[in-house]
């Protein structure tokens, strides 16, 4: 194992400033991933398991919305929420159990309730219950993006660290590019938010400013199927 002194965020800057591995690049039609951007991860100030790291998260996010629905490309937002017994966070939900703890995320419930910022095309885009960390495990995800022809899935939300970074995997695991806008994404603490775009950058996604994502987005034909 190779030794270092050196913070997560050096790290991540670093490979940031001189990537060791070939770009997965963007392919020729993408989707939007937005992992849980509900109250009980962004509400800073009411609830404990809130956190922020770029105070504009959320106005990146509904800019790459916006372009996504302007071309035609499918946009996902997911959230975790448990029925009143909790057991549907199964071994997840055994670790704690207090009034912040995951399966008291309850379904109904303000916790569970999508960021009020967020501009939602309710008629248009998928909005996702799920009960793990992927967006993909056990829900119509795949099969979205796959009718969609999505090749390239950029993913936003939080945390970094856990349902960010297990979503990125299973987008890579199902054959697609998986890129990560780096200021919109977020996590409690910058250890393992920087350790996790560290990782990722190095094995699982393509870390790009939301600049560079955007511009992209602006340059797909508008309208396209």
């Amino acid at each position: 194992m190779e030794l270092s002194n050196k913070t997560a965020r050096q790290l991540f800057e670093e490979v940031k400033a001189n990537p060791t591995r070939k770009p997965f690049g963007f392919g020729r039609r993408a989707g939007l991933i937005n992992v849980d951007l509900q109250r009980a991860y962004t509400a800073v100030g009411t609830y404990a398991t809130a956190y922020e790291t770029d105070p504009r998260q959320i106005e990146h996010v509904n800019l790459l919305a916006r372009l996504c629905r302007r071309v035609g490309s499918p946009v996902v937002w997911t959230h975790v929420a448990y029925l009143p017994s909790g057991e549907d966070a199964c071994a997840w939900g055994t670790r704690s159990n207090t009034p912040d703890s995951l399966q008291n995320i309850k379904e109904g419930s303000d916790r569970a309730r999508l960021d009020e910022r967020l501009i939602i095309d309710r008629e248009r885009d998928l909005i996702v219950n799920k009960r793990m960390a992927s967006a993909f495990h056990e829900t119509p995800v795949a099969s979205f993006l796959s009718w969609h022809g999505v090749d390239t899935v950029i993913v936003t939300g939080g945390s970094t660290s856990g349902c960010v970074r297990a979503t990125v995997v299973d987008v890579l695991s199902h054959g697609m590019r998986p890129i990560v806008p780096e200021e919109c994404v977020a996590d409690k603490h910058e250890s393992p938010h920087f350790a996790s775009l560290y990782d990722m950058a190095l094995k699982y996604a393509d870390i790009l400013p939301v600049a560079k994502v955007a511009a992209w987005l602006e340059q797909q034909p508008e309208g396209r199927p």
